[in-house]
């Protein structure tokens, strides 16, 4: 067999490039799950990420060359340009570009379309941007992100959401091509603790028997903390034992929300980051979700494999993700948010009854497999489209 005519004629390996910013939560686990999925079907992937962020997610064990490029939360005219840069050189003989959010997208569009004569960048190089996030601030700055959100759903290639309501928005803002790109939960580890061992390993005080509700994320205004801080006095009747409330999670919102704690002599633990989610999930009798938004709610989806009952804010695609397989309340409405807690706290038949309906609402969830199997369609389609 002639083996160099054999090379000639097979098909060279797909090269993409996977761009995001600081992610230490959900996205950053969607890519780590997308590159091993990609190089396992025998793609190459570039993942072109901030300093650090490869220790968090590993990148590189999955199998992509890492290329480090500091994309900051807000525009900087400076820490633009260097980005812009290194983006360029990340580009060299990519075939697709797959962004992972708005600031991402717009500094790969920017250097697809500043890269002219570099060598090795095709300016038609596809540009997909998945978009993970609604935008939530306010005033002026507001402003300037809905400027950059139509800048980048216009100018990529196809844009896909991680919930329904991101998909209406691109295209409400002119998309060309808008379509639904659900996050899969990677497969979480089992407990390594029974339920009694983790309690008493969750709980500072030993398990003295009170209910456990669990609220795990990041510590920002998104996930808004101080939502559920507001409902905790209304998890108990008045002369009923208080619940025990472990908030596992870091950010730049910790400090605040435990002198609140502190100064209100609230019954929770801030426990900050934690790798033992499973183990928490395993002493928890049901988990609080107090989002001002959601796409698909990589906390919720862990409850709810685990069989753990949730009770959550119906905004963004919680409603879609989790179907009637859990309590869903009003945003800012510490009240009814505390009395769904409440209530599903005193009724074990109904917790077990969710627990049973959320497990079988989580196999109704595209898994990784076909995440990627979605993915590897479309940079296939969008190759095609520019061959």
């Amino acid at each position: 067999m002639d083996h160099s005519a054999a090379r000639a004629t097979a098909a060279p390996q797909l090269h993409v490039v996977l761009v995001l910013a600081a992610a230490t939560g959900g996205i950053g686990a969607h890519v780590r799950s997308l590159t091993q999925g990609l190089v396992a079907h025998g793609v190459a992937v570039t993942v072109c990420a901030p300093e650090g962020t490869d220790r968090r997610h590993g990148f590189t064990t999955a199998g992509a060359r890492l290329h480090t490029v500091d994309i900051t939360p807000t525009s900087g005219a400076r820490s633009d340009a260097v980005a812009i840069g290194e983006l360029r050189r990340a580009f060299t003989g990519a075939d697709v570009i797959h962004a992972h959010g708005l600031r991402a997208g717009l500094l790969s569009d920017l250097a697809l379309r500043t890269a002219g004569r570099f060598p090795g960048i095709r300016p038609d190089t596809p540009l997909v941007v998945t978009s993970h996030h609604a935008l939530l601030a306010t005033g002026l700055e507001r402003r300037l992100q809905r400027l950059m959100e139509r800048r980048v759903v216009r100018a990529a290639d196809l844009v896909l959401g991680a919930s329904s309501d991101l998909v209406a928005r691109a295209r409400e803002l002119g998309a060309t091509d808008a379509r639904l790109g659900p996050v899969a939960a990677p497969p979480m580890p089992p407990a390594d603790l029974d339920r009694a061992a983790a309690r008493a390993a969750a709980l500072p005080g030993g398990d003295d028997g009170r209910p456990v509700v669990l609220a795990i994320g990041r510590l920002v205004a998104q996930k808004c903390f101080s939502l559920l801080l507001d409902a905790v006095p209304h998890f108990a009747a008045p002369g009923e034992p208080m619940p025990h409330v472990l908030l596992a999670g870091d950010g730049p919102e910790r400090q605040a929300l435990t002198e609140r704690v502190r100064a209100e002599k609230l019954p929770v633990d801030v426990l900050g980051y934690r790798s033992d989610i499973a183990d928490l999930l395993a002493a928890a009798d049901l988990v609080v979700l107090s989002s001002r938004w959601e796409a698909r709610s990589l906390v919720a989806q862990e409850a709810m494999r685990a069989g753990v009952p949730v009770v959550a804010t119906a905004v963004g695609g919680v409603p879609e993700l989790v179907g009637d397989a859990a309590v869903l309340v009003p945003f800012a409405d510490p009240r009814a948010l505390g009395g769904a807690v409440r209530e599903l706290l005193g009724d074990e038949k109904r917790r077990v009854a969710l627990a049973d309906a959320g497990r079988v609402q989580a196999c109704t969830w595209p898994d990784e497999a076909a995440t990627v199997a979605q993915v590897l369609s479309v940079y296939d389609e969008l190759v095609q489209r520019q061959n």
